[in-house]
């Protein structure tokens, strides 16, 4: 079960580009705080550090970028709830898989360990070009398998959040247990260690074949 949202709480959305983590981020920021809940938006860092430089981070910047992004979140959670439009796993994640640099996953597994949930946005809406952030729909499914195999590794427990329009805003809300009678019924799992997919409305576009792959290899 979620803890209770309290000062301090921090739901974290993560997953790969052009996946809906912004506009998810935002209505959910909305509906937390249209229900009484003091809730802060902490922005993709990234998305305004290439707007203001004209280009993306190089290798050596990296580090800087994921470590602000953390500091952001955390000073956002003194003063409330936070929901954070991504985390340091993200550019952890873009470093191992652009750049082939792994070394910033320690740091960013350990802050997301703090989070009181992860929501993982599903690879079910179509791929939009979004200025020079966005590698293309190519990059979509790497980048998931990394941040399910980094969450795994860590034992971060998450939820994936699919749907469209009102439907992704219900399913992030079912996953933190805050569904109302007015929002759509939705199935949502949450991820833990035990489970290595979350159900049969994940939205991984290759996750029905690994499923049954893996039963056919229980079989033999």
């Amino acid at each position: 079960m979620t803890p209770s949202l309290t000062r301090g709480s921090v739901i974290a959305v993560v997953g790969a580009e052009s996946t809906g983590k912004t506009e998810l981020a935002r209505v959910l920021g909305e509906r937390l705080t249209q229900r009484g809940i003091a809730t802060t938006l902490v922005p993709e860092l990234l998305r305004d550090w290439c707007i203001r430089n004209g280009r993306t981070p190089r290798p050596d910047e990296q580090a800087a970028i994921a470590d602000e992004q953390t500091r952001r979140i955390a000073e956002a959670a003194r003063h409330g709830v936070v929901v954070a439009d991504t985390t340091a796993l993200m550019t952890a994640v873009y470093s191992d898989l652009l750049f082939d640099d792994p070394a910033l996953y320690t740091d960013a597994l350990a802050a997301q360990a703090g989070y009181t949930m992860t929501l993982l946005t599903a690879l079910d809406l179509p791929w939009v070009a979004d200025g020079l952030q966005r590698d293309g729909p190519h990059v979509r499914e790497p980048v998931d398998a990394l941040v399910r195999t980094a969450l795994a590794r860590a034992s971060v427990s998450y939820a994936v959040v699919h749907g469209r329009g009102p439907g992704r805003l219900a399913s992030a809300l079912t996953a933190l247990n805050l569904a109302s009678d007015t929002e759509p019924a939705v199935s949502t799992r949450v991820v833990g260690e035990a489970w290595r997919w979350s159900c049969e409305k994940c939205s991984d576009p290759v996750c029905e074949h690994r499923l049954f792959t893996d039963l056919l290899s229980r079989r033999t």
